[in-house]
């Protein structure tokens, strides 16, 4: 019996002893569901990776939600008005909100989930999303005290966030995590443990019964949520499937119903043989590479600038990752919202040689080059797309005198270092899209997001064009300071963009209602697992 085998055995057996017997297992549909990293935290207010968000959906509901398409959709705000001035949004509840142990979702449970995600105490890591909320910088700043945040419950199902400023996106932005409410009682009682089983209260469409660290999470349908009855199943076991090719091997095995990505060498292979079961999709994504900025040989903007062009990004997407990917030369996917074409790199369109000699130039002239080698330690998350993306650029860089040292950890200790600043040259990253607009992208390197931040990058310059397009209301002027902005970037590349994602899915016959979409967002809740 293969390891997930016996996963999928417990959960089932685990259902027995919930449930009260193997008959009530086979009436429960089971949803065995490839998450390919292990969450670091289940709090809402700690989370920064994809990975985390798709189990986070799944347990709680903010005042706006995503349906199956991506649009926004009321969640416990049943409707809202906003200001003639754009900054007010008044929030109307819905009555019948609940959490998951029969608790009434009131306003003020907002009012005090917006408070403990700005305070700094909190530590939040996507604090800044939110941002927006008037005195909410200041606060998570420890400048102002977090009371003050402009969030008012006016009675139990009224609720009204004013704004700084306007800010065309802030609906998208609540359907973030960051906009998920916790339980203040359980927070209360129990303090940062309440995002474990047995203390986690949530309410969404589910509740978190089990968590076996690096094997599996197993949530049940919660009876008091709003929409309980339209929710068809009734269990999701979420697996990390770092292992791409042992996630495929599962899913083939009928072990996964879904896994949401594969290897990219079997890209092909799938595309030939599984068409209806291997979905693609265009998504906002970019593949990077993080420079160290403090560190002494990459402060240098001339061995930056060397580094990315030696990069053969055509070679890599359809070579290398062979995913349909684009290969990218601006930080910002092209197609997002609000933007335009993003700010591309001078050398892009030019022959790989003559870029290569310009690179190898470029190093000569630092210092460095084949006669006088530097090395640089090159980090990545446990993929073995990763490391084939890794190897190939280690050889690319080889002409010109870098001898790149691999090294590799699982995905919440590889990120977990990056926020925490710890010692690195260049890392691997990805970033994605929570909402169809550039500022979510140009946001990570403001010099004061020291969770995203993971180039160390300062730049005044920058800042202050981030700051005048925050508060700029016209969005073409705002695009074209964001423009602006990422040529900034694109010249002191804090991070290297490699190439823009597409999604890709491992879809069983069995799963219904899957809708590919530019965000790969796919609650449970909209899903339905048919008889095989």
């Amino acid at each position: 019996m293969t390891r997930l085998n016996k996963l999928l055995a417990s959960a089932v057996l685990a259902g027995a002893t919930v449930l009260g017997g193997l008959d009530a297992v086979q009436a429960q549909t089971v949803y065995h569901r490839g998450n390919t990293g292990e969450p670091e935290t289940l709090d809402q207010h700690r989370t920064a990776t994809s990975y985390e968000a798709h189990i986070l959906r799944d347990l709680y509901e903010g005042l706006l939600a995503h349906d199956a398409e991506a649009n926004v959709i009321p969640g416990v705000a049943e409707s809202w008005t906003v200001s003639d001035d754009g900054t007010v949004y008044t929030f109307t509840l819905r009555n019948d909100a609940r959490w998951s142990n029969g608790d009434p979702v009131t306003a003020g449970d907002f009012v005090f989930s917006l408070r403990r995600i700005m305070d700094p105490e909190t530590a939040a890591t996507y604090a800044n999303i939110l941002y927006p909320i008037g005195n909410a910088e200041a606060i998570n700043q420890g400048e102002r005290d977090p009371a003050e945040l402009a969030v008012a419950a006016l009675d139990d199902r009224t609720l009204q966030i004013t704004l700084t400023a306007p800010t065309p996106y802030f609906l998208e932005l609540l359907t973030h995590q960051t906009g998920l409410p916790v339980h203040p009682g359980s927070v209360a009682e129990h303090g940062d443990a309440f995002a474990q089983p047995g203390t986690m209260v949530s309410n969404g469409a589910y509740r978190l019964v089990e968590w076996v660290p690096n094997a599996q999470i197993i949530l049940e349908r919660n009876p008091y949520f709003h929409d309980a009855e339209n929710v068809s199943i009734d269990r999701v076991v979420f697996y990390p499937t770092e292992d791409r090719s042992a996630a495929l091997r599962a899913f083939r095995a009928g072990e996964l119903h879904t896994n949401n990505d594969v290897p990219h060498d079997q890209i092909r292979w799938l595309q030939e043989n599984m068409p209806e079961n291997f979905r693609s999709a265009a998504y906002l994504g970019t593949y990077f590479y993080a420079l160290n900025h403090e560190d002494e040989v990459l402060s240098d903007p001339d061995v930056r600038r060397a580094l990315s062009m030696a990069i053969d990004r055509a070679f890599i997407v359809e070579e290398i990752v062979d995913g349909g990917y684009a290969a990218a030369y601006s930080f910002v996917p092209p197609g997002i919202g609000n933007y335009g074409e993003p700010a591309y790199a001078e050398y892009r369109g030019e022959p790989m040689a003559e870029r290569v000699d310009e690179a190898i130039e470029l190093m000569e002239a630092a210092g460095f080059g084949p006669g006088n080698p530097v090395t640089l330690e090159l980090r990545y998350n446990t993929s073995e797309n990763h490391r084939k993306v890794a190897v190939a650029i280690a050889d690319m860089w080889a002409p010109l005198g870098v001898s790149v040292e691999l090294f590799n950890t699982d995905v919440a200790t590889h990120y977990a270092h990056l926020r925490d600043r710890g010692d690195f040259d260049v890392a691997r990253a990805v970033w994605i899209g929570d909402y169809s607009d550039p500022q979510n992208f140009l946001f990570m390197v403001e010099s004061d997001n020291t969770g995203f931040n993971y180039a160390r990058y300062e730049n005044p310059e920058y800042d202050a064009l981030m700051d005048l397009a925050a508060a700029t209301v016209d969005l073409e002027d705002r695009a074209a300071i964001l423009y602006e902005a990422e040529e900034i970037f694109m010249e002191d590349l804090p991070f290297i963009p490699i190439y823009h994602y597409v999604s890709l899915n491992l879809v069983a016959d069995t799963v219904q209602g899957w809708q590919d979409n530019i965000q790969n967002i796919h609650p449970t809740r909209f899903l339905r697992i048919a008889e095989d």
